[in-house]
């Protein structure tokens, strides 16, 4: 069974973050170890608390699950300070494996997340990785993104890593469309999805990015990886099972099963 390591917070109401991430690496059929660097006091309404991990246990949770398993791919999730940038950096600099980047400092009301100082050094990360998977308001703040902009479309397509642009929506044949973008070096393509007006969507965005890492870890290549993922997010948002009082979690069982994903 092939073992992928995901780098990220802690959600206490299950939805996002590591929970998130674990159900789905086991929606795929991978084994998923954890290394967490913050704990939240969360729910559907919002994150109330955060309790940062000291990073030298952060750095102790990565050399105890590196000694112990072949680890197959990465998944990088919400880091919170520059000291935690740093022991991640350190840990992933020497792999070679897919690694997947999900930049966690803007939420999709664009509210942020960290510092300035700290968006500036998540950057440093980027030649390290596979594939970044900024949401818009996370991409404009990082590469001054602007779908239509060839400027800034230039500069997001020179980055160390390729990066996928979350959330686009847009019409296609008169239907509304979820749509990411993948930009690489030499070319963009598109990724879409119906568009489901619906307010579960908690926990797209790390799951997005673990689905990635999953399937990148088993084998398949960047485009089918991001297809795959693109699919079990829109299915796992269909059939949310509508609770909480805000935004509500999605259904990473039941997506993975419509999927036919099959378990190695």
């Amino acid at each position: 069974m092939k073992v992928v390591l995901s780098i990220a917070g802690s959600d206490s109401s299950g939805g996002a973050g590591i929970q998130a991430d674990l159900k789905t690496f086991e929606a795929f059929g991978v084994f998923g170890t954890t290394a967490i660097t913050v704990l939240t006091a969360q729910n559907t309404t919002g994150v109330h608390d955060i309790y940062t991990v000291e990073p030298q246990f952060i750095q102790k949770q990565l050399q105890v699950i590196k000694e112990d398993f072949n680890i197959a791919s990465i998944k990088i999730g919400m880091l919170f300070s520059n000291d935690i940038i740093e022991v991640v950096k350190d840990f992933i600099k020497d792999f070679d494996i897919p690694i997947v980047f999900d930049p966690v400092f803007i939420s999709k009301a664009g509210s942020k997340l960290l510092s300035d100082d700290a968006i500036e050094n998540m950057k440093t990360l980027l030649p390290f990785c596979t594939i970044a998977t900024p949401n818009l308001f996370e991409a404009q703040e990082m590469f001054g993104y602007k779908k239509d902009d060839p400027k800034a479309l230039k500069t997001i397509q020179t980055q160390p890593c390729k990066v996928v642009v979350k959330n686009h929506i847009q019409t296609i044949n008169n239907h509304q469309r979820s749509v990411d973008i993948l930009y690489t070096d030499t070319e963009i393509e598109s990724f879409d999805t119906p568009y489901i007006d619906t307010s579960n969507t908690h926990g797209t965005g790390c799951s997005y990015s673990s689905a990635i890492a999953a399937n990148l870890a088993l084998g398949k290549t960047l485009e089918e990886a991001i297809k795959e993922a693109k699919k079990f997010i829109y299915l796992s948002v269909k059939n949310a099972p509508d609770i909480g009082a805000g935004k509500g979690p999605i259904a990473h069982k039941t997506g993975g099963e419509i999927c036919h994903i099959k378990t190695n």
